[in-house]
């Protein structure tokens, strides 16, 4: 895949990585519901790119939906990269410049805080594509799976 999608942000996995997995050893309120401490997650490689593919994806096209305009969805994206998934999920967000406050913003919506807390995942990827002059500028995709 080339270069590591990361906005240009140094450390883009580690830190991603350290902030997930310490959001799940504590446990959290996602909305209403109170979700326990979770098991860590393990970076996926397969994972990030079919993350950073989306990401590109929305960022070349301007759009920012889970679904591309053809209506390719997540499973369809990860599956792409030959991870044989039980389980998958999907975080998007769109104009943050920082690891720290695309997960707070993650940790701040229930949907998809609860996804980041699922015991259910034990792998993720993630990737920022920065694009100038679009509706976003920068554009973040979170996988989330479990293999078969």
């Amino acid at each position: 895949m080339g270069p590591m999608p990361d906005c240009g942000i140094h450390a883009l996995r580690e830190t991603m990585l350290s902030e997930v997995n310490a959001a799940r050893a504590k446990g959290r309120s996602c909305g209403a519901r109170r979700l326990p401490p979770a098991t860590p997650l393990a970076w996926n490689d397969a994972l990030t790119s079919a993350a950073a593919n989306h990401s590109a994806d929305m960022a070349r096209r301007d759009y920012f939906e889970h679904t591309s305009p053809e209506g390719k969805r997540v499973g369809t994206r990860v599956t792409a990269q030959r991870y044989r998934w039980r389980l998958v999920g999907e975080n998007i967000a769109g104009g943050d410049r920082s690891v720290e406050v695309v997960v707070r913003g993650w940790m701040d919506s229930p949907g998809h805080c609860a996804n980041i807390m699922n015991p259910e995942f034990s792998d993720v990827g993630a990737a920022c594509v920065e694009r100038p002059g679009t509706t976003w500028g920068t554009y973040w995709t979170m996988v989330l799976g479990r293999q078969r």
